[in-house]
C-alpha cells in the first residue's frame, strides 16, 4: 500500500483564452493552424506529495490556482500535462451547493450523497440522523434546497462530508459563509478527524485558522506552489508579501487624518501623567541588540520610513529578562528611529506561542490612541507597553509592529516595520494549578460565592 494520500507531478492546466467569440472558429479552420488564442497557465509544474493523514493548508491571493488545484485532485478538472494520484475515498467542499440536486430536500441529497460517495443506504440510515444533528437546520432538512441560505447549504455539505468517514476531507472556503459557532463546531469536528487519521487539505483566507488547524502549508503564486513548509512560515510569508504589495501606496494627509490627528492630541493633552517610567540611558536603549538583530532576520518587512532599532522585554526594575513568573508585570521596549519625517505613527504587539498562534494582540489604538506625531529623520523614540503575564508555563514569541496610518477608516496601514520574532520569553509558574486547564491565557476575575436560603422556586 502507498503511504501517500495525494501525489501530483508536474501538473499544469492551460486554458485558451480568445479576445472575440470568432477567433475561436477561425482557429479551428485555418488551413495552416494560425493562432488566435493565448495560453493561460491556471497551474505550471505543480509538484508534490501529502501523506497519509496530514493536515495541509494551502494560502494565496485569489487567482494563484488553489481552487484549479483542488478541482484536479478531486476529479471535477483533468490537468493538461502532468499527473495526479490519489489513494482514498475523498469527501471535498468545493462551491457551495455543489453535488446538490436542488429539487431534493436536504434529507434526499444527505442519502444520494452517501451514494456518490460510495455508502450504501442503509450505512447512510445509520448516519443520517447525526448528519441532521450537526447541520442543525431545524425542519429545513425536509425542504428542497434550492430554498436554502448559503450558510445552511454549508451547514449541510460539511456535515454529510464529515460524517460519511472519508480518507481525505478538501475544503475550499466553504466554512466562511456560516455563523462563528457553526465555524467553531467545524473545526473542533476537523480535529476529530485528524485524530483519526483523516487526511485534510485546507484552502482560506483565514491565516489563524490556517495555522490554528494545520501543521504544513502550501503558498500558491501564479499556478505555482512556491513554498512548503511548516503552517507558520508560510503564513508569515504570505502575510508579509501582503504587506510588501502596499510599499508603493503612499498615503496623502487628507482631511480625515488631519481630524484624526486634532482628535489624538486633544486626547493625549487631557490624559493623566503616566507612571514613573523605567530609566533610559543609551546603554540601556542597545542593551541585547545583537540578540534582537538576529530574531529579526527571519522575515522581517516594512518600508523603512520607521524602523526598530532594538525591542526587550524588561521587568519593572528595567533588568532584561528571557524567563517570566506568571502573574508579574514587564515592559516592552520598542526602540523606534525615523528614517524620513513621519506625520504619525502607530504600534503593535502580538504575544504567540511555538506554533505561531496569536494569543493576544493590541496596539496603540486600544491603549489610550497614544502615537507618535510630527516625527523628524534621524529622530529616536522609546515605547514602553507595561502589562502583566498571565499565560500559562510555555514558550513564547513577541511580533512587532510600526505603522501609518492607525485610523481604520484609511484605506490599508502603511506597515513600517513588522517583526515576527522580536523577542522570546519563557513563563514559568509557581502554582501548578496554572496548567492543568487547557487554555494559553488567564486573567484576573472577581469571585463571589453566595448561598440561597430557602432554595428557589423553578
Amino acid at each position: 500500500m502507498n503511504d501517500f494520500a495525494i501525489k501530483a507531478e508536474n501538473l499544469a492546466k492551460v486554458y485558451r483564452i480568445y479576445e472575440r467569440d470568432i477567433d475561436r472558429l477561425k482557429e479551428t479552420f485555418h488551413p495552416f493552424g494560425k493562432k488566435y488564442s493565448r495560453d493561460f497557465y491556471a497551474l505550471r509544474d505543480v509538484s508534490f506529495e501529502i501523506g497519509r493523514g496530514e493536515n495541509v493548508g494551502l494560502v494565496g491571493k485569489n487567482g494563484a490556482g488553489k481552487s484549479t488545484l483542488l478541482k484536479i485532485i478531486t476529479g471535477v478538472l483533468t490537468p493538461s500535462s502532468g499527473t495526479i494520484e490519489v489513494n482514498g475515498r475523498i469527501a471535498s467542499l468545493l462551491e457551495l451547493g455543489a453535488g446538490f440536486n436542488p429539487e431534493l430536500t436536504g434529507v434526499e441529497n444527505i442519502y444520494m450523497n452517501g451514494l456518490l460517495m460510495g455508502q450504501s443506504r442503509a450505512v447512510m440510515e445509520t448516519k443520517v440522523d447525526d448528519i441532521i444533528a450537526f447541520a442543525d437546520i431545524g425542519d429545513f432538512v425536509n425542504q428542497p434546497v434550492k430554498t436554502y441560505s448559503s450558510g445552511m447549504f454549508a451547514r449541510l455539505a460539511f456535515a454529510v462530508n464529515a460524517f460519511v468517514e472519508p480518507d481525505i476531507l478538501i475544503i475550499d472556503e466553504a466554512l466562511s459563509v456560516g455563523d462563528a459557532f457553526f465555524q467553531s463546531k467545524c473545526i473542533d469536528k476537523m480535529r476529530t478527524m485528524i485524530d483519526g487519521g483523516v487526511t485534510v487539505l485546507f484552502v482560506s483566507h483565514d491565516t489563524f485558522a490556517v495555522k490554528n488547524l494545520c501543521r504544513r502549508a502550501f503558498l500558491m503564486q501564479s499556478g505555482r506552489i512556491v513554498m512548503d513548509g511548516t503552517a507558520r512560515e508560510v503564513v508569515e510569508t504570505y502575510r508579509n508579501q501582503q504587506i510588501d504589495a502596499r510599499r508603493d501606496y503612499e498615503p496623502t494627509k487628507s482631511a480625515a487624518l488631519e481630524d484624526f490627528l486634532d482628535t489624538i492630541k486633544r486626547h493625549q493633552s487631557n490624559e493623566p501623567a503616566d507612571a514613573t517610567p523605567l530609566p533610559i540611558s543609551s546603554a540601556d536603549l542597545l542593551r541585547g541588540k545583537s540578540s534582537f538583530d538576529k530574531n529579526a532576520a527571519y522575515q522581517r518587512t516594512g518600508n523603512g520610513r520607521a524602523e526598530f532599532i532594538n525591542v526587550q522585554l524588561l521587568d519593572t526594575t528595567g533588568r532584561p529578562v528571557t524567563e517570566v513568573v506568571f502573574g508579574n508585570d514587564v515592559v516592552l521596549r520598542m526602540v523606534i528611529k525615523f528614517n524620513d519625517d513621519v506625520d504619525c505613527l502607530g504600534f503593535g504587539y502580538h504575544i504567540r506561542n511555538a506554533t505561531g498562534i496569536d494569543l493576544v494582540y493590541t496596539d496603540s489604538r486600544f491603549d489610550g490612541m497614544k502615537v507618535i506625531t510630527d516625527a523628524k529623520r534621524q529622530e529616536i523614540f522609546a515605547v514602553d507597553w507595561r502589562f502583566n503575564v498571565a499565560l500559562r508555563q510555555e514558550l513564547y514569541d513577541i511580533a512587532c509592529v510600526i505603522s501609518i496610518p492607525v485610523e481604520e477608516t484609511m484605506n490599508f496601514p502603511e506597515v513600517c516595520d513588522f517583526v515576527p520574532c522580536a523577542v522570546q520569553f519563557n513563563v514559568v509558574s509557581p502554582n501548578p494549578y496554572m496548567n492543568l486547564g487547557g487554555g494559553y491565557v488567564h486573567w484576573h476575575n472577581d469571585l463571589t460565592i453566595t448561598k440561597i436560603d430557602g432554595g428557589i422556586d423553578a
